[in-house]
């Protein structure tokens, strides 16, 4: 009899146009990461907590038509992190808000078969028959059709926040799946509420943009990129008739961005002019998205977050000041503080980045004050990892020169600096971050504590995911080794076997042409040292880093290695 059900429920299931539920999603965040296996835990754990924290703050700001989804999304993170109580809570949540929600007992069931509990499990999957019109006699009111479309609405909005994705390419693949989502869900959903699916409209306008960004990346060409670019403003022309205020300013400001990018095609795409915005201005439409904002903070945020990553960082400021002039009170509105501060490392940053390359003149330490000032009032609110790691970040550049980072200029922030950090890694996902370990090392190099400084760049490298792109620790490392050498802390031979493990260690982690640029960077700075470092290590038989400099001193001499003018990073 129970093969018989069984097999019912496999034909019952291979018939369907669709299955309830997250986890069997084609999203990475379902699958085991393709990391060597000691990594592979550590990184995942980081990537989905990062990514669950983040969900908690969003969900507090969503619409009410995304705070569904949004809590699908933290219940299944919390499922991939192994705290299973937390994931049931948050589909529990949706089911109580919408019994109706086919997605809710899909993903109870799961979750109550992970526990164990075998009896919730089939009660939760037994309520799907009927809610997806499929018992003999349904005995769920409302129509399936339009439960099914928010089903893979909600599935569609999903493959917005995958985690693990290797490759820009993969990347595009998981976004364009959802966009297909999205598809279906409006053929089951005619009947759905014209506001509803304009909130729908808005977030496959999102997936495209994020799509098209990826294809510029790849350099694709024009024809791949035309008829998705042609949909999304046709999209967008919709999401504009919103009576929701925050979809229809962001809906003016990818406007923006589309209009910006229009001039990556050889010639205008049509669909500009069959929406009606030939000769409309990108400036026009950010100024019609802050006019729509003008008197609601937490669109102003959304906004200058927006703007900030454009690199439209004066457009940003004045966002978050307007934001401030309507709410003032940093428990309520830390955002806005939040990101100026953010602006403003940033630009002083990008400043000390051409200063070093001798494209400019000396960055403005009044950017770090005015940051300082900003981060200090959310520090009080709202305390945790992230602000810790910001204030280090401050408080470091605050303390070393603003022309090689190699000079103390103010002892007591560099301790500040130190203390931030040591918060931040008192939480399990600080004590995961490369970022951190790095930070800590240079100041600690900076205060002359070579050794200590050593081991957390060790520590950054070990942290590190393979296949990253910041390969600073290592160079940093390799540094600070010198440095102990040059004092005679180290001796030729130990100099010889560290360097010589961290490099295999490196070269598991860090792409070839990461490493040279790394190397390029240290010779260039300890051409000496480097000289010294080489001679041991021939006399040791140790030949991997000296093959490895040559090739880079070649590359630097044809002139073909990418110059790297400086180190600052915003974390």
């Amino acid at each position: 009899m129970a093969e018989a059900e069984a097999e019912d429920l496999d034909a019952l299931l291979d018939d369907l146009d669709f299955l309830p539920g997250h986890f069997h999603l084609q999203l990475q965040l379902n699958f085991e990461p393709r990391a060597p296996a000691p990594l592979r835990a550590r990184a995942r754990a980081r990537a989905l907590r990062l990514q669950l924290d983040g969900l908690r703050q969003e969900v507090q700001r969503a619409a009410a038509g995304q705070r569904l989804a949004l809590r699908h999304l933290m219940g299944t993170f919390a499922f991939h992190l192994e705290e299973l109580d937390e994931a049931r809570e948050r589909f529990l949540e949706v089911a109580a808000e919408d019994p109706g929600n086919l997605n809710a007992w899909a993903n109870l069931a799961h979750v109550y078969g992970r526990l164990g509990q075998e009896d919730e499990e089939e009660t939760c999957a037994g309520r799907l028959p009927s809610l997806m019109g499929l018992a003999a006699e349904p005995q769920a009111s409302g129509d399936p059709r339009l439960r099914a479309a928010r089903c893979l609405a909600e599935q569609g909005y999903a493959h917005g926040f995958d985690v693990g994705c290797a490759s820009p390419e993969e990347r595009a693949r998981v976004l364009a799946a959802g966009i297909a989502l999205y598809d279906k869900a409006l053929s089951y959903g005619q009947q759905i509420p014209m506001e509803e699916k304009r909130g729908w409209y808005f977030t496959m306008a999102t997936l495209f943009i994020r799509l098209d960004g990826i294809f510029l990346e790849l350099d694709s060409e024009e024809q791949k990129r035309l008829p998705a670019f042609n949909r999304t403003l046709a999209l967008l022309r919709q999401v504009l008739k919103s009576s929701d205020p925050h979809h229809r300013a962001l809906a003016w400001c990818y406007l923006g961005i589309l209009l910006e990018r229009k001039d990556t095609f050889s010639t205008t795409p049509m669909g500009v002019h069959d929406c009606g915005y030939s000769g409309t201005d990108p400036l026009d439409c950010f100024g019609k998205a802050i006019e729509i904002a003008k008197d609601q903070p937490a669109i102003l945020n959304r906004l200058a977050k927006i703007f900030h990553f454009l690199g439209k960082q004066d457009m940003a400021i004045g966002t978050c000041n307007m934001a401030l002039d309507v709410l003032r009170d940093p428990e309520l509105n830390w955002q806005a503080y939040y990101t100026r501060a953010k602006i403003y490392i940033r630009v002083y940053l990008h400043h000390l980045e051409r200063a070093k390359l001798g494209l400019g003149g000396m960055p403005d330490r009044n950017h770090l004050a005015c940051a300082k000032a900003d981060l200090e009032e959310v520090v009080k609110v709202c305390p945790g990892l992230q602000t810790y790691l910001d204030m280090g970040q401050l408080y470091y550049y605050m303390g070393v020169d603003a022309v090689q980072e190699l000079l103390a200029v103010d002892e007591s922030a560099l301790d500040q600096a130190l203390v931030f950090l040591a918060k931040a890694g008192e939480s399990e996902l600080g004590a995961t971050l490369p970022e951190l370990q790095l930070l800590r090392g240079k100041c600690l190099r900076i205060k002359g504590e070579e050794a200590n400084a050593a081991a957390c760049f060790k520590r950054a490298v070990e942290l590190d995911d393979a296949g990253s792109g910041h390969a600073e620790g290592f160079g940093c490392l390799l540094e600070a080794l010198l440095a102990q050498w040059s004092q005679a802390q180290l001796s030729d031979s130990e100099l010889g076997r560290q360097v010589d493990a961290w490099l295999r260690c490196a070269q598991g982690k860090y792409p070839a042409a990461g490493l040279c640029q790394e190397l390029q960077h240290v010779w260039r700075g300890h051409t000496d040292e480097v000289l010294g470092l080489a001679r041991a290590l021939v006399a040791q038989g140790r030949l991997a880093l000296v093959r490895l400099l040559f090739e880079t001193m070649e590359r630097d001499i044809e002139g073909t290695g990418a110059r790297r003018g400086c180190r600052a990073f915003s974390i």
